[in-house]
């Protein structure tokens, strides 16, 4: 299975490069990408590799992720380029590089439900003090900026049925350990913000919302990346639920697009939502949109207990990206668009 077998996929990157006209002041700057392999991260890189291919002068990038056998695997065709380095990383430990990195792209941390069910403790380390260890090395490296990918989950709940605007906070029960992960992410910006100020470098923060597309592994079990995978094997979606709740759904590099935006263009200390303002749907929307891409039914199903422990207690997790469409960010790719691309780029890369 390779991504790159799909000729759309590499037509989609091109699409993006259209709204990133600043992309090109990262040539001879190297930047380090955290969670490398990721849903989200991967997306980055592939933005990064893709602008490498059609330019001369290349950025320096550091794939940073825990198993050098997944990035050697996923970067295959690319891990041999001069520009290309990856690199063994463990968000609770010191990384030791060769030369400075000039720019941090952090996105290491489990974003599995399954996972942050059964290990809240882990959870929490790794966003927090991972965050920190990464922090602490930064003035040795000579770093510019730091982008911290935070989440939605941030703003937790709240009544009103309007999109979260960045200092919209809503409730968290802090004696929920589903809730580590939000209230660990919560704690990381803070930490962020407040290391910048207090030694003086400059941290960007950014708050992706629903994210979805063909870089998610088959072992992500997030709605999107499940209905998804199902869809491309030409399976049934089984939604457990009524599927009523709101979310704010981006295509991976959509958000990848956004990021690269803020790093270059958001104001230091600040945060943005990540949000596709045509991709404010329900559950249930997004998986008819994936049935009708792959040509299989929705069924309903039951969620057991175990499962609706892990799920994301905000009923409506819709996102204001105001601030991000200041910075001259626009999306490429509507839900109905990147969805049916989604569906198509996994059944060619799976074939």
């Amino acid at each position: 299975m390779s991504i790159y077998n799909s000729e759309q996929w590499i037509q989609d990157i091109d699409r993006e490069f259209m709204y990133l006209e600043e992309l090109n002041e990262l040539s001879g700057t190297a930047v380090m990408i955290t969670g490398a392999y990721g849903l989200i991260c991967s997306a980055v890189v592939d933005i990064l590799i893709r602008y490498n291919e059609t330019h001369d002068e290349p950025i320096k990038i550091l794939a940073a992720g825990r198993n050098i056998e997944k990035l050697d695997r996923r970067f295959k065709p690319y891990c041999d380029k001069d520009y290309f380095e990856h690199i063994h990383y463990d968000a609770l430990k010191d990384i030791k590089l060769k030369s400075p990195v000039d720019y941090i792209i952090h996105g290491a941390g489990n974003a599995c439900p399954n996972m942050i069910m059964k290990e809240p403790v882990e959870t929490m380390l790794s966003n927090f003090s991972g965050m920190y260890c990464l922090l602490n090395q930064t003035k040795e490296w000579g770093t510019k900026r730091v982008l911290y990918l935070s989440s939605s989950e941030v703003y937790g709940t709240k009544n009103e049925k309007f999109p979260y605007q960045e200092n919209d906070y809503g409730y968290i029960d802090i004696l929920n350990p589903r809730n580590s992960y939000s209230l660990s992410k919560k704690a990381t910006e803070t930490l962020c913000v407040s290391y910048a100020v207090e030694y003086g470098m400059e941290a960007v923060i950014v708050r992706p919302g629903h994210i979805y597309g063909p870089t998610a592994s088959q072992e992500d079990n997030r709605v999107s990346s499940s209905f998804a995978f199902a869809a491309a094997q030409g399976k049934d979606i089984v939604l457990k639920s009524k599927g009523s709740q709101l979310r704010s759904y981006c295509y991976c590099l959509d958000c990848a697009s956004a990021i690269l935006k803020v790093l270059l263009r958001g104001e230091n200390l600040c945060a943005y939502n990540i949000s596709d303002p045509n991709s404010i749907i329900s559950i249930r929307q997004m998986a008819e949109l994936l049935s009708e891409a792959g040509g299989v039914k929705l069924v309903q199903g039951e969620a057991g207990m175990r499962e609706k422990k892990g799920f994301n207690p905000m009923e409506a997790s819709s996102l204001d990206s105001t601030k991000l469409l200041r910075l001259g960010w626009k999306s490429a790719f509507c839900a109905e668009t990147g969805l049916s691309h989604t569906v198509k780029i996994l059944k060619e890369s799976l074939d």
